[in-house]
């Protein structure tokens, strides 16, 4: 029988790293995904074996349907997908009025069109089995918005969207589809962000920390949440 393992898309850095790790520590094989990072997906796969734990890492594009199509069929020769986080993401900040086409494309396409080529493959594993859990990282910014974010907010929006309707689609069929949308965490995507003048519209009054939204993730990823399909939980500080 082949061990178990859940996929982690951009796994080796930031909320992903921390996702990796609190599986991991919770007795799942984590197969860590990175396009570029090979050094912090190999660092991230450290972490997790100090910490008695195992995974592997994997190399490929979820923009780039072929390649991640054959990334995860080579995953399902050797292991049984049974967990999908789909948190490969990325930012282009600028106002809609003055931003290029790239950054609209670039940012829509590794959130929405990265959100079809791994969930797709994945799924069509699962539903063989009947059962698997599949958690899209979005963001607050998908839920309220956010000036000088309109790709990335449309994006995490879209990702919401998509999920809730993949959850009434396959819910019959033992797969459970949720989303997670972070405020503001302390990773480096938002190491130029005015943090001060943000934490003031925080009612914590505080940043989140990644390891917080992990174990949201993970929750929603174990057995304890069985009866969860196509939830949104913000893990926000009380913003949204």
């Amino acid at each position: 029988m082949k061990e178990k393992t859940a996929i982690v898309t951009g796994g080796g850095r930031g909320i992903g790293r921390a996702i990796s790790l609190e599986l991991a520590a919770h007795g799942h094989h984590v197969t860590i995904n990175y396009k570029s990072g090979r050094e912090a997906a190999s660092e991230t796969l450290e972490m997790i074996r100090q910490n008695g734990g195992d995974g592997s890492t994997i190399a490929f594009d979820v923009t780039d349907a072929e390649e991640t199509r054959k990334a995860v069929a080579e995953i399902a020769e050797n292991f049984d997908i049974e967990i999908l986080v789909n948190n490969a993401g990325i930012t282009a900040d600028g106002l809609f009025v003055m931003m290029p086409q790239k950054d609209w494309t670039t940012v829509i396409d590794t959130s929405l069109a990265g959100f079809y080529n791994v969930t797709k493959p994945v799924l069509k594993k699962m539903l063989r089995k009947k059962r698997g859990a599949i958690v899209s990282i979005s963001s607050i910014s998908g839920i309220m918005g956010n000036r000088g974010q309109v790709n990335y907010s449309a994006a995490k929006a879209g990702i919401i969207g998509a999920s809730k309707a993949l959850a009434a689609e396959v819910a019959r069929l033992g797969i459970r589809v949720n989303v997670v949308a972070p405020g503001l965490v302390e990773t480096e995507m938002v190491k130029n962000a005015p943090i001060d003048e943000i934490k003031k519209m925080i009612p914590m009054a505080r940043i989140g920390q990644p390891g917080e939204v992990a174990k949201v993730v993970r929750f929603l990823c174990s057995e304890d949440a069985s009866y969860v399909t196509g939830a949104v939980i913000s893990v926000d500080g009380g913003m949204a």
